[in-house]
């Protein structure tokens, strides 16, 4: 008998789409042994194997472009429409290549979070195209004025193609698809016992006084490690191997190790809005400290979403980079909803994937 392959497309933007994917193809693994996992994306593959631990074929492709930026929060808008319109221009080669791949391999199903040209590989192959995200890139763009609007059009008429989208939470509403079904927050889940990361990294300080300070696979150009002298009796931890060297910061250089697997000796997350830093601090329920974002349309979802569901301290970029971090003394506020969020989003994925599959 075949095996089941599945050929998991992911946009090229930071880390973030990658990781929560990566979280969701490792669970299907799990759960289903027999399937081959085509992971197709320009993300390191060190980062896949950092969350997936059996075996997958790595395909380093690039079929959007997520934005342009110099580091986490750094935009390049004329670069980014330079980009779109050179990929748009040259869609039918891009379709026609992965379309003999998918057929040559003969791939059963396409999971897609969230290249908008991965609907187009599926119709023209003959297999399903199934998308997970709470936003699809059609959205960002229409927020940035009218010379996007046909990049974001041809983006929605992609999209429409797909035969299920699995929404995830802190979403917009998604209106380019036809048949969309709600799943709870997916990420990766701690690896190691917190004993073990204690012991091995000498973490010492209580959980109240040790923080994860974690900004994206792009980093931060000007983060004020300056403020970390006035809080000695802390311990910060952090993946920023550009970082000082500093008496109360431990860098983590070994890439086996994710920031999740730090979370839960954390009494506070640092970091910029990013949907799988904040998924997988809420579901340790570790209190969520952030920014707010104005030029990106998914933060102001992000933010709602942990005001909702997480102990959660909101800061203006102000108080984040010219402050003295007087906030890491403060209590987080209480989220505004006393109801849970589900948390079984890789489970739900992966279930609905493995049921399809066989």
């Amino acid at each position: 008998m075949l095996r089941p392959i599945i050929y998991i497309a992911i946009t090229n933007h930071g880390f973030g789409h990658t990781t929560r994917a990566a979280s969701v193809a490792a669970t299907i693994q799990k759960l289903y042994p027999d399937v081959l996992l085509i992971i197709v994306t320009t993300a390191p593959r060190w980062l896949l194997e950092s969350y997936i631990e059996g075996d997958f074929i790595y395909r380093p492709r690039s079929f959007d472009i997520g934005v342009v930026q110099a580091d986490s929060l750094t935009m390049d808008k004329a670069a980014t429409l330079e980009k779109l319109q050179e990929i748009k221009a040259k869609q039918r080669s891009i379709v026609a290549s992965e379309v003999n791949f998918i057929r040559q391999n003969r791939v059963s199903l396409i999971l897609a979070d969230i290249p908008p040209l991965a609907a187009v590989f599926a119709k023209n192959a003959g297999i399903p195209c199934w998308a997970m995200s709470n936003f699809s890139w059609d959205f960002i763009y229409q927020d940035w004025g009218k010379e996007f609007r046909e990049i974001g059009d041809w983006m929605s008429e992609c999209y429409s193609q797909c035969d299920l989208l699995l929404r995830l939470p802190f979403h917009e509403p998604m209106s380019a698809f036809n048949n969309i079904t709600d799943v709870g927050l997916i990420g990766g889940s701690p690896r190691y016992p917190d004993d073990e990361i204690r012991a091995t990294w000498q973490i010492n300080t209580p959980i109240e006084k040790t923080a994860l300070l974690t900004f994206g696979g792009l980093g931060l150009q000007q983060i004020p490690y300056d403020n970390l002298k006035n809080f000695p009796d802390w311990q910060f931890i952090s993946f920023d191997a550009s970082a000082p060297n500093l008496p109360n910061l431990l860098k983590i250089t070994d890439r086996k190790y994710r920031p999740v697997d730090f979370m839960p000796l954390c009494g506070k997350v640092v970091s910029k809005p990013g949907y799988s830093t904040f998924a997988e601090a809420v579901r340790l329920n570790v209190p969520i400290v952030t920014m707010t974002r104005d030029d990106f349309a998914e933060a102001a979802l992000l933010l709602e979403g942990i005001t909702n569901y997480s102990q959660h301290q909101i800061l203006t970029p102000a108080e984040f980079f010219q402050g003295n971090w007087e906030f890491l003394h403060q209590s987080p506020q209480l989220p505004h909803k006393t109801d849970s969020i589900a948390k079984n989003g890789n489970e739900e994925v992966a279930q609905s994937v493995i049921s399809y599959l066989s």
